[in-house]
């Protein structure tokens, strides 16, 4: 098994309007995108899961010929709002780099 964050060239969050964070992970080439997206281990659910969210509420594509794949959830709070800890949503990926990877 091997972390996510050992995979991917670049996992980010951002903010993607004032209602929704989006997180992008990267892969610098075919062979360790492939290994991610044949494990089954990357998953509207799982992401879901990580963010305590119905899987409903995940945007989650695969996107082959960028080598990435994109998921974008609900702000937990509205950008700007007393509640938001995070207006940028910059630091909203941790929990994805600790996805195990067979």
């Amino acid at each position: 098994m091997t972390k996510l964050a050992d995979l991917a060239r670049l996992i980010r969050s951002k903010n993607a309007g004032p209602f929704e964070l989006t997180f992008d992970i990267m892969f610098e080439d075919e062979a360790r995108y492939s290994r991610v997206r044949a494990s089954g281990a990357l998953t509207r659910e799982v992401v879901a899961q990580l963010y305590g969210l119905p899987a409903d509420q995940v945007k989650f594509f695969y996107v082959d010929n960028a080598l990435a794949v994109k998921a974008s959830i609900p702000r937990p709070a509205t950008q700007g709002d007393l509640y938001d800890s995070d207006g940028h949503g910059g630091q909203q990926y941790a929990p994805l780099m600790e996805i195990e990877i067979p």
